[in-house]
């Protein structure tokens, strides 16, 4: 009863064909809405490295590639190039070969030559060994060195007919009763003549010494410079010291004048050191001697003193 209940009750619709029931009947589906069309988007422009201006050509290309304008295959002005390490490494060589250039001309136009520096070196060497006499005085070198004989090359002027020299200032020209004449030092006192021929002008630690003909040539030969080195009582002295030392020792021939001059230093019986320049002439046969004696310690003195005595020795 309940079966044919439910089956009176059901609707014969809901039925199919041989009594089983029919599927259900499947509701439609809504319509789909259509989509929205998207909006195109607007162009975004290139974007720029900030702080840099755009250029014409640059705005060109970029509107090329927007499809903006056509592309224009004529060619456009030419862009200047822009400088590079490569040109600044020329300009570096270019003005290092300049200065090259420069330092070459000033040495051969300025810079003295290698033979005038030796002339120059030669020429203090032997200033410095006669210690620069004055103007007009002592005579210039003319004959040959140690061992030349008496009469060696024939100068300008003899020393005794030549003009007296200029005396410098402090000192003055005495004329010595032993026959000679020579500058001294204002203020030195002449202390007579020695046992030994030696005319002797005394200022402080400082001496002059004159020998105005003592010793002949026949006696002790014509060689001024092995006379001075071997033979001259006054720098017997010299000779005997345990410690000495001698500079500057050269021949001078002017005219009939033969001389030699030398600088001497030792160590005397009281342990003083003593600086000596001195100068043996030969004129008439006889030895003819100046000496300047000092301390070691007033060499500057000493060849201040020898200059003036040596360069206004004049006799008779």
């Amino acid at each position: 009863m309940d079966r044919v209940r439910r089956g009176d009750l059901a609707s014969p619709e809901l039925k199919g064909a041989g009594g089983t029931p029919a599927p259900p009947a499947r509701l439609p589906r809504p319509p789909k809405q259509p989509k929205p069309l998207r909006q195109p988007r607007a162009a975004r422009p290139a974007r720029r490295p900030a702080g840099r201006a755009p250029t014409p050509d640059r705005e060109l290309y970029e509107q090329q590639l927007l499809g903006q304008v056509g592309i224009d295959l004529a060619p456009g002005p030419a862009r200047p190039s822009r400088g590079g390490p490569r040109n600044l490494g020329q300009l570096l060589l270019t003005a290092i070969l300049l200065l090259l250039v420069c330092a070459v001309v000033y040495a051969v136009a300025f810079m003295p030559k290698a033979g005038q520096d030796s002339k120059a070196g030669r020429r203090g060497a032997e200033h410095t060994a006669t210690s620069g006499a004055a103007p007009g005085g002592s005579p210039t070198p003319t004959g040959g060195r140690d061992g030349a004989g008496a009469g060696g090359a024939a100068g300008t002027a003899d020393p005794q007919s030549a003009a007296p020299p200029e005396i410098a200032k402090g000192f003055a020209l005495r004329t010595d009763p032993k026959g000679f004449r020579i500058a001294v030092r204002d203020g030195w006192q002449r202390r007579g003549v020695t046992g030994q021929g030696q005319v002797r002008y005394v200022g402080g630690d400082y001496e002059l010494l004159v020998v105005p003909g003592r010793d002949r040539t026949a006696a002790f030969g014509a060689d001024p410079m092995a006379y001075l080195q071997n033979k001259e009582p006054e720098l017997a002295p010299y000779r005997s010291a345990g410690w000495a030392s001698a500079s500057g020792l050269r021949r001078i021939d002017v005219g009939r004048t033969a001389m030699a001059e030398g600088t001497f230093s030792w160590r005397d019986s009281s342990g003083r050191e003593v600086y000596v320049r001195n100068l043996a002439m030969i004129q008439n046969g006889r030895y003819h001697l100046v000496l300047v004696i000092g301390p070691d310690s007033g060499r500057r003195e000493v060849d201040r003193l020898y200059e003036q005595a040596s360069s206004s020795y004049r006799t008779g």
